[in-house]
């Protein structure tokens, strides 16, 4: 066997072991479905049904053990792939919190579904209600009562926000199973469901953020057009009676799914003209239910049941719900105050100057000088300024906020609030530990580059390990190589021509154009802030030359640089690239500065194999790039430097924000490609509604 096969044979032997009572659950079912035939015959055509069937019935004959024999005996042999995998949230539960906990979910949770629902069925029978009448008489068999509450269990211990999800979901299964077709096993799973909603305080959502708000009104509004939809393509018979087909009108069912359906993602993003139009078919749905409630009052006068089908029926109850939905889109209105020019941070927006005269007075990281460069927005918070793009509906922040450390957790806070109230994405793009720390805790993290930085005091290039290093310096001794670290404003007409045509050259070459957001170009070389390192031949002709971005400490003192541009001319000296960083590490040292920053080559990290799609993404936008731009080449030049590394995290708040995130990505890094440009370099551009 081969090593990939030994391993996953043994992660599959530690699930095995992790899941004994669920296991053997199943085995029993299994087993009973083989010595009654039931996985081949429909058991409930056997004379045994009666004997081993739960349901009020078998209470009134004195049949008290059927709660129990019933659990592992199936209806109809296609319900066993239902069975079967619906004790998936056993599994799930016993994992998590151990055999123990999973089998008192589970017999509990029988136990109490079918009970209660006998006593929910004596009470309902008494009144002149046919379906509670119909039901009383039935008996049912299966496992789905201790199932579902196992499922209810599971959902409860999701990470958020994927509990309030899994909730929604399960809550709209169950009452939409209820209301349509209401048969015993539906209201069998409705109340072991609510029991542990109701019981276990521990599994309940406390708090529901704005994103989690929206959430709920886009599943509450998509549930109500399914129900319409069902009840006019579909026969029921649930608890309000039979329905046929097509009973409604089709006018109304086609404007509701079609109003639904067009301000549904206006609801996802807290739109306030989608708010405004669910409002407004609210109102329109329970005016039209209010009418009719008032014609059968009218017509039927004393004897209401004349008029009372179940279609009538039905369109009451869709009405009541209507009127739930309506109550909860009016509590929730302050989540619905997205517009498209909507604006980040407190008003008004900072400008590159007052960031600049904050990043000289608080001082900040390798990458804020970044967020000078064109293209960047500004929020303004308590705690600082927060560079960011709004792209792909993403608010996609650059680094680290800019003002005080002890102000970070504000200002991360404030931006994340006013980026999901404008109806954005909010995230974070090469941030450092303590932004990282900053961020909710049911934030997830990835980590998207090493910041390489060299420590300049008492650097010296002896040591065999600095033999690359120390070479091209002797090199460019011999051969008589001028280095001079400079300011681009401040070279001759000629040596700043002599840059563009390098770096024009260097462009042309490629397929794409130059990469932005977290690289530079000569345009952001050119404030006075940045200095250039050249490599200057001794006939006058520039080999190559480097762009350095400050990086501040409080007081506005420069405490280290960071290499942006890296750029040098076809055939001139070779080891240029070496000779420069030297050169310039060794200047940087004199000078008092603390380090230097060779930056974290992008797109160059190896992702942990849980990293999802954005690491899938990255590999694909590294794989088409790496022949146009070479970051792991880059990344593997820059060891020679022996550099300690910082990690750079992408912060997000869950899975399903990374394809809007990529798509937001690569449109930051590449805002002037075209499509026929990114199919060229063999990449499929990952794309979304745009913010």
């Amino acid at each position: 066997m081969t090593a990939p096969t030994v391993r996953a044979a043994r992660r599959v032997l530690t699930g095995v072991r992790a899941i004994p009572a669920t296991l053997t659950m199943v085995g029993l079912i299994l087993a009973v479905g083989v010595v009654f035939r039931g996985l081949w015959a429909p058991f409930e055509d056997a004379a045994l049904f009666d004997v081993v069937a739960y349901g009020l019935p078998s209470f009134e004959a004195g049949r008290w053990w059927t709660p129990v024999t019933g659990t592992f005996f199936v209806n109809e042999p296609w319900v066993y792939l239902f069975t079967i995998a619906s004790f998936w949230g056993m599994a799930f539960l016993e994992h998590r919190r151990g055999s123990r906990v999973a089998l008192a979910y589970y017999w509990i949770g029988q136990l109490f579904a079918v009970f209660a629902t006998a006593l929910v069925l004596f009470a309902a029978s008494q009144l002149p209600w046919t379906w509670a009448q119909a039901q009383e008489q039935a008996l049912d068999v299966g496992a789905s009562g201790g199932t579902m509450a196992c499922i209810a269990a599971a959902v409860g211990l999701f990470r958020p926000p994927w509990r309030v999800r899994g909730w929604l979901v399960l809550l709209a299964f169950l009452f939409i199973s209820m209301l349509f077709w209401g048969a015993l096993a539906d209201l069998e799973h409705l109340l072991a469901v609510l029991l542990v909603l109701v019981a276990d305080r521990s599994l309940r959502v406390r708090r529901t953020t704005v994103r989690e708000q929206r959430f709920i009104a886009l599943i509450g509004l998509l549930t109500l057009g399914a129900t319409e939809v069902i009840t006019f393509l579909v026969p029921t018979d649930g608890p309000f009676g039979p329905t046929t087909p097509a009973s409604g009108g089709f006018l109304d069912v086609a404007i509701d799914a079609v109003v639904i359906g067009f301000i549904a993602n206006g609801l996802r993003r807290g739109r306030r003209w989608s708010w405004v139009l669910a409002i407004i078919l609210g109102s329109l749905n329970i005016l039209f239910a209010a009418l009719l409630l008032a014609l059968v009052i009218l017509v039927s006068a004393a004897d209401l049941g004349s008029m009372l089908d179940g279609d009538t029926e039905l369109a009451l109850a869709s009405g009541f719900l209507w009127v739930l939905m309506l109550a909860y889109l009016i509590v929730v209105r302050r989540a619905f105050r997205a517009r498209r020019s909507s604006k980040l941070g407190q008003q008004p927006a900072p400008t590159v100057g007052e960031l600049t005269e904050t990043l000289r007075a608080e001082g900040g990281g390798t990458l804020s000088w970044m967020a000078t460069w064109d293209g960047n927005s500004y929020a303004r918070t308590a705690g600082g300024i927060i560079a960011y793009q709004r792209r792909n509906g993403v608010a996609l922040a650059l680094a680290d906020p800019i003002g005080p450390e002890e102000a970070r957790a504000a200002a991360v806070e404030e931006f994340i609030g006013t980026a999901e109230h404008a109806g954005l994405i909010p995230c974070f793009f090469s941030a450092d530990a303590a932004t990282r720390a900053a961020v909710p805790e049911s934030w997830r993290s990835l980590v998207v580059a090493d910041d390489t930085i060299v420590d300049l005091p008492g650097l010296e290039f002896t040591g065999k390990r600095w033999n690359s290093v120390r070479t091209s310096l002797n090199k460019a001794g011999r051969e008589d190589m001028t280095f001079r670290l400079t300011h681009l404003k401040s070279e001759p007409w000629g040596v700043q021509q002599q840059l563009r045509a390098i770096s024009e050259a260097w462009v042309g070459d490629k397929d794409l154009p130059e990469m932005r957001f977290t690289l530079g170009t000569l345009e952001e070389a050119e404030a006075p802030e940045v200095r250039l390192a050249l490599a200057v031949a001794p006939n006058g002709d520039v080999d190559g030359f480097l762009s350095w971005l400050p990086v501040y400490g409080e007081g506005g003192r420069v405490r280290g640089w960071t290499l942006d541009l890296m750029r040098r001319r076809e055939g001139g000296f070779g080891p240029v690239m070496e000779f420069l960083i030297g050169a310039s590490a060794k200047q940087f040292s004199e000078e008092g500065c603390e380090f230097m920053s060779l930056s974290g080559a992008p797109l160059a990290h190896d992702y942990p194999p849980d990293a999802g799609m954005i690491a899938a993404l990255s590999d694909q936008l590294a794989d088409a790039l790496e022949p146009v731009y070479g970051f792991g080449s880059l990344h593997r030049f820059k060891q020679k430097f022996h550099p300690r590394y910082e990690t750079m995290y992408l912060l997000f708040r869950d899975e399903s924000d990374l394809a809007p995130i990529g798509g937001a990505l690569a449109r930051a890094f590449l805002p002037d490609a075209t499509l026929a440009q990114f199919a060229g370099a063999g990449l499929e551009l990952m794309r979304g509604p745009r913010g």
